[in-house]
C-alpha cells in the first residue's frame, strides 16, 4: 500500500496543533483542504486518525501510532534538508588533478592556485606520478585532469585533449662557490660544471643536452633524479648547479637558498593541461584554462 506523503504531513501538523484552523493557517491552505487530505488518509488506511472532543481534535489510539512514525518520517526529512543546505553552502567542490613527477610542484600551484582564489573554492586532491598512471588515471575518470611538462602522445591508449598552458625559460641556480665561479662568462662557464640533471624521461633533459651540445659545452653530471624535489634539496647543499622554470626561480632562490648563475630562453619549460575531452568543461580544467590565457603564461 503507497502512502500519499502530503496527506500524512496535514494529519501530522494537524495532530500538533489539535486544531484544523491553526493547522490552515499554518499550511497556508484553508479548512476544509485540510479536512479532505485527511480524510482521504483515513480511507487509505481504513481506521479513524483523528475524532471531534469539544470544540478541539484529539488522536485516536490508532492515530498516535501514525503520528509516530510520521513524526520520524518529517523530522527525518528535516534533518535531511539542513544537511543538504550545509553540503551546498559549506562544502568545496572536489577535484582530482594529476602531477607528472618532472613538472616542478612550484608551478604545479602557480597553475592551481587560481582555484583557491574562487569565491567558491575547490578542493584539490593532488596525485603525483608518471604519464601513464596519471593517464590511466583520467581514463578511469579517478582524475579530472593532468598537469605535465609534455602533452599525451598519440600513441597512448587514452584518448584525451593536451592543452598547451604557457612556456618560459630555464634558470641555472646553486649555492655559494659554485655561483662565484660559474656566473661570469655563462653559458659557457658551464662547461665541465658539476651539474645536477633530471634523469632521460624528462623532456627538460633532452633540451638542455640539445642545448649544451649546440654551444660545444660539456658540463659535469654528477647527480640524476626523477624527483625536482629532490633535486633542489642536492642544489640547496652545494652538491651541483641545477635549472628550474624561471617563472619560478624567484621562490626556489627564497626557499633553497640558491642563487642565480643564469638564464636563458634558449630552452623552454612547457607546461599542458591534459583531460578527456568531454570533461574539458569541468568549471575548474576553464578557471586555469581561462587564467593562463589572460596572462599569456601560468600566472604570477
Amino acid at each position: 500500500m503507497q502512502l500519499n506523503y502530503k496527506h500524512l504531513h496535514y494529519f501530522w501538523v494537524t495532530a500538533q496543533e489539535s486544531s484544523l484552523t491553526r493547522a490552515a493557517e499554518r499550511l497556508h491552505v484553508t479548512p476544509q483542504t485540510i479536512c479532505s487530505q485527511i480524510q482521504a488518509l483515513e480511507e487509505r488506511l481504513g481506521v479513524k486518525l483523528l475524532q471531534r472532543e469539544g470544540r478541539g481534535l484529539t488522536v485516536t489510539d490508532t492515530g498516535r501510532t501514525v503520528f509516530r512514525y510520521a513524526d520520524r518520517i518529517f523530522s527525518l526529512g528535516e534533518e535531511m534538508a539542513e544537511v543538504v543546505r550545509r553540503q551546498v553552502t559549506v562544502e568545496p567542490r572536489h577535484f582530482h588533478v594529476g602531477v607528472t613527477d618532472f613538472l616542478p610542484k612550484l608551478m604545479a600551484y602557480r597553475l592551481l592556485r587560481p582555484l583557491l582564489m574562487l569565491e567558491e573554492p575547490f578542493r584539490i586532491h593532488c596525485h603525483e606520478g608518471g604519464m601513464a598512471q596519471l593517464a590511466a588515471g583520467l581514463a578511469a575518470r579517478r582524475l579530472d585532469l593532468v598537469l605535465s611538462d609534455r602533452p599525451l602522445t598519440s600513441e597512448s591508449p587514452v584518448r584525451a585533449e593536451s592543452r598547451r598552458l604557457g612556456s618560459c625559460g630555464v634558470s641555472f641556480l646553486a649555492r655559494g662557490d659554485l655561483v662565484r665561479r660559474h656566473r661570469r662568462g655563462f653559458p659557457r662557464s658551464l662547461d665541465g660544471a658539476p651539474m645536477l640533471m633530471a634523469t632521460a624521461d624528462a623532456v627538460i633533459r633532452g633540451r638542455l643536452l640539445g642545448w649544451f651540445e649546440t654551444l660545444g659545452i660539456h658540463p659535469q653530471v654528477v647527480a640524476e633524479f626523477d624527483d625536482s624535489a629532490l633535486m633542489k634539496v642536492f642544489g640547496q647543499a652545494g652538491v651541483g648547479i641545477f635549472c628550474a622554470p624561471t617563472l619560478v626561480e624567484a621562490e626556489i632562490c627564497r626557499q633553497h637558498q640558491v642563487e642565480v648563475v643564469g638564464r636563458t630562453r634558449e630552452v623552454e619549460e612547457c607546461f599542458y593541461a591534459i583531460s578527456l575531452t568531454q570533461r574539458s568543461s569541468h568549471p575548474a580544467i576553464q578557471v586555469i584554462s581561462q587564467a593562463v590565457l589572460e596572462t599569456g603564461a601560468p600566472p604570477e
